[in-house]
């Protein structure tokens, strides 16, 4: 938001002070202000981050299933996804037809969502590899 404000801030300025060394310090104001709220949003986002943060920890080394295990079953359901979608579509009818069957061609499946909940999951694998090689984890 002050990206777009502080043009708008600063040409006020130039009008009503009519001071060079006056305006200067008041456009200088303007944009320690501007840096100040922009720094309050990062950091802002930063501790909403680290506070979901705990929350997949607390959650990853939950025994339960319920709470601990849904990141694995989304994982082998990506893995089905893929495995049906890369090898069995193409070659069930393949080898039905070297078998001496008729199959009809097996359905699609959305895998454009189905890539972008594995590229998601595999960039927080990533991480968690490089924490484990750094014996961090």
């Amino acid at each position: 938001m002050w990206p777009a404000l502080l043009p708008l801030i600063v040409g006020t300025i130039e009008k009503i002070i009519p001071d060079p060394q006056a305006a200067a310090d008041a456009k200088l104001k303007a944009m320690e202000l501007a840096q100040r709220g922009e720094f309050a949003q990062l950091d802002a986002d930063t501790r909403v981050a680290l506070a979901q943060l705990e929350v997949n920890k607390v959650e990853a080394a939950s025994p339960d299933l319920f709470r601990g295990g849904w990141r694995p079953s989304v994982g082998w359901v990506c893995v089905a996804g893929l495995g049906y979608d890369f090898l069995a579509r193409p070659l069930l009818p393949w080898l039905a037809t070297l078998c001496g069957f008729t199959v009809p061609a097996l359905p699609p499946i959305d895998i454009e969502s189905l890539l972008v909940l594995l590229t998601g999951m595999l960039g927080i694998g990533g991480l968690r590899t490089v924490e484990k090689v750094k014996g961090r984890a």
